[in-house]
């Protein structure tokens, strides 16, 4: 008979190698594709390696999008959801799967680490809104059918430049369709239409802003609206669709 402290060693390992493989599966996955483009926008992988995206790029499970200072990107995701990335963003799909005629498999969890973007709600959070999460290092946005915008301002590293004269650092958020809450451990808050809203760190709660802060949100005009897009990038864009590596 095997020794139990060997048998459970073994069964450690197994539930180890279970969970590994369960990582890979999903990352690597396609969640969307690179409609729109106005500078360089790279990917970061889960292996380290870095591809420079262009328009008709795919974009994956695992994938961390870095925008340069005049990039805007706009990327439609699988559920026909997009996501407008602004300049100097650091923005990471955790995770995202959609499959229409599976909804209990709906996942959609994304990080927005630097930087801001502008939400649209697809198919995946119109019928599991509880499914979607868009984390920050401050709060964590819920959605209730929306369409929002999103930035989050970091603190000034020791040397480093100062806060933009906008506001200071945290997360920004304005809803433009729909609502939202933002939640952290001190508290949450729903904000609709029309409503702006600031949260500094976890430490403190989600408070309402009475204006709009200062945070500017312009793609360019050749970022057909998500109301009439057809799903093919507009003119002036560039044209090219070839991955490069980063080695």
């Amino acid at each position: 008979m095997m020794p139990l402290k060997k048998c459970t060693a073994i069964k450690a390992l197994l539930w180890l190698a279970l969970m590994c493989v369960g990582a890979h599966a999903w990352a690597g996955q396609v969640a969307g594709t690179v409609m729109q483009l106005s500078g360089p926008l790279m990917a970061k992988k889960m292996d380290g390696k870095v591809k420079i995206l262009a328009i008709k790029s795919e974009v994956e499970q695992g994938d961390t999008l870095l925008t340069e200072k005049e990039t805007y990107a706009l990327i439609k995701l699988i559920d026909n959801s997009e996501i407008i990335l602004k300049p100097n963003t650091s923005f990471v799909i955790e995770q995202f799967s959609y499959t229409a005629e599976q909804p209990d498999g709906d996942h959609a969890i994304f990080s927005l680490l630097k930087g801001g973007l502008r939400s649209v709600t697809g198919l995946l959070g119109k019928r599991n809104k509880e499914r979607f999460e868009m984390k920050t290092p401050a709060a964590t946005i819920g959605i209730r059918g929306t369409t929002f915008i999103a930035s989050y301002v970091p603190p000034a590293a020791p040397g480093g430049p100062a806060a933009p004269k906008a506001g200071l650092p945290g997360l920004y958020v304005q809803v433009l369709d729909g609502m939202i809450h933002v939640t952290n451990p001190a508290g949450t808050l729903n904000f609709a239409p029309g409503q702006f809203g600031f949260t500094p760190n976890f430490q403190q709660p989600p408070t309402l802003l009475p204006v709009n802060p200062g945070i500017k949100f312009t793609p360019p005009a050749a970022f057909v609206p998500s109301s009439s897009s057809g799903g093919g990038p507009a003119g002036g864009s560039k044209p090219a669709a070839i991955d490069c590596v980063v080695r």
